[in-house]
């Protein structure tokens, strides 16, 4: 039972990072440093955990601010901040992050590996025997980790490659503020449970896909047109 449920734990990962190594087809990223930067992501559960641990006892607000702040600052933040700070360290710098694609492909691989860890812990020893937390959670959580590091990838890019620096900055800052904003809202939602709230949570969850698809889908589209123009010049 235990392989079982470390097969459904783990799949949902497997599954997303190779549609995303796939998908960077036109310059593809070496498989050491991506599995460098998904066993970093994967081990930023420590320090994940210690933290969040720590934000906990500060968590005094009554109610639904206790929610949120549960939500937004001590998962959000502390989730999102040490899955970028892995891409900073272990990527950014590198000769191979040379186009904007490849802070998404980056920031998914560092994702998956923290989601892949939490979800082993959520399936596999928290919630033994229940299939179904395992279902919901590949349907769901795991993917949405994958979301929330196509937007930090996204303006990681543009900061990387943008030379006015007030914008840089700009993009810099957004590539945390805007993953920490949308993974909170994702569990308050869940978190909250308001039925007014949850009417919400499906259209919010199309929103993620449909917002993050087209930033996907517009590097892409950047990645292959720069791989032609050099094919033609070659020519």
């Amino acid at each position: 039972m235990i392989t079982r449920l470390f097969l459904i734990a783990v799949t949902p990962s497997i599954a997303l990072g190779a549609a995303i190594y796939l998908t960077d087809r036109y310059d593809r990223e070496p498989l050491s440093l991506l599995a460098k930067i998904f066993v970093y992501g994967a081990l930023t559960v420590i320090p994940v955990f210690f933290v969040e641990k720590v934000l906990l006892m500060f968590n005094i607000f009554p109610g639904i601010f206790g929610i949120a702040y549960s939500a937004f600052i001590v998962a959000g933040f502390t989730e999102e901040y040490f899955k970028r700070w892995v891409v900073l360290k272990g990527a950014f710098n590198s000769k191979h992050f040379n186009e904007k694609l490849d802070g998404i492909v980056y920031c998914v691989f560092s994702a998956l590996g923290f989601a892949t860890i939490e979800n082993i812990m959520y399936v596999v020893f928290r919630f033994t025997g229940n299939y179904y937390v395992g279902v919901m959670r590949g349907i769901l959580s795991v993917p949405a980790h994958t979301l929330f590091a196509v937007t930090m990838g996204y303006y990681l890019s543009l900061a990387k490659y943008t030379e006015d620096p007030k914008l840089k900055s700009v993009y810099f800052s957004r590539s945390l503020i805007i993953p920490i904003l949308l993974h909170g809202l994702f569990n308050f939602i869940l978190m909250a449970q308001v039925p007014y709230l949850m009417i919400l949570f499906i259209p919010y969850v199309i929103y993620l896909w449909r917002m993050n698809l087209i930033k996907l889908n517009k590097y892409t589209k950047e990645s292959r047109d720069e791989f032609n123009r050099i094919n033609d010049d070659e020519i």
